[in-house]
This record gives structure tokens, C-alpha cells and sequence, in this order.
């Protein structure tokens, strides 16, 4: 979840333009957040709170940018295989994002908690968010019980 100074921006497309975001990020293999802040980094910085209206090459460079992009070289997803052997399957009960990396805590069965501490880069790849489905891989090799 964002922390209170991060803000959620929300909008409405047409079931076209929604379409088109979704294939681009299947095809890119990237979340559309990842997309969208990628566009408003592009966007030009003013100075004044003025915006001017585009130019002919902007004309251009729009209907260049809302065609569809082609992919080169799409790669099939396999399924994962690992070596480790401990794989537990969970829910995402709680995403905290840090500037550089994200916890993410993932509840294995009813109220046993797993949390890892992960790259903000790899929590936005594999779009982890409350509610949806993810797995604790588990490589150590040995693990340390205590009791007071």
C-alpha cells in the first residue's frame, strides 16, 4: 500500500483504451503502474502552470505513440522451477514500499505469517498486491527454533 505522502492517481478509459494498456503491459511484460509513471516521466516539465498546445511533430509523435507497439521478440512464460524445495503457497496480506525496497508479508494459512523484505522493483514487477496469490521460497539451510 502507498504510504500517505505517495498519492493514487485514478482515471476512466474506454474498454478499448483498456484493452491497449493491458496488451502493451502483456506484451512489455511490465505492470501498468510501471507504464504509466514511465509516461508521466516522459511528459514535458514547464514552468509555468500554462500548458501550450502541441506542436506538429507532438501531432505526430501522438499518433506514432498510440499505435499499437509491435514486440520484437516475445518470450512464452514457462513455469517456474527451483531448486529449493520449501515452497509455501499464500495471500498477500500487507505490501509496505519503501523508497528502495518493499516488504511484503504473505499469509500461508490462517494466521501464519511469512513476511520478506524484497527490491520495490521486483514487489512492482511481479505485481504483488493484497489479496492476490504468491509463494514464500524458502533456501536455507538450516533454521533456528528458540523458546524463552
Amino acid at each position: 500500500m502507498p504510504r500517505k505522502e505517495q498519492g493514487w492517481v485514478t482515471f476512466q478509459t474506454s474498454e478499448d483504451e483498456r484493452k491497449i494498456l493491458e496488451e502493451f503491459c502483456e506484451q512489455s511484460q511490465r505492470t501498468k503502474t510501471e507504464i504509466l509513471r514511465e509516461l508521466v516521466r516522459s511528459l514535458p516539465q514547464h514552468s509555468s502552470a500554462t500548458v501550450l498546445p502541441p506542436t506538429q511533430q507532438e501531432k505526430q509523435e501522438d499518433i506514432y505513440y498510440t499505435q499499437k507497439p509491435e514486440i520484437e521478440s516475445t518470450i512464452p512464460k514457462k513455469s517456474l522451477k527451483v531448486s529449493s524445495r520449501n515452497i509455501l503457497k499464500g495471500v498477500v496480506k500487507r505490501v509496505v514500499c519503501g523508497a528502495v525496497n518493499s516488504e511484503i508479508t504473505l499469509e500461508i494459512i490462517h494466521k501464519v505469517e511469512l513476511t520478506s523484505i524484497i527490491t520495490r522493483a521486483s514487489a512492482e514487477e511481479l505485481e504483488l498486491s493484497e489479496g492476490k496469490e504468491a509463494y514464500a521460497v524458502i533456501k536455507s539451510n538450516d533454521i533456528v527454533i528458540a523458546r524463552e
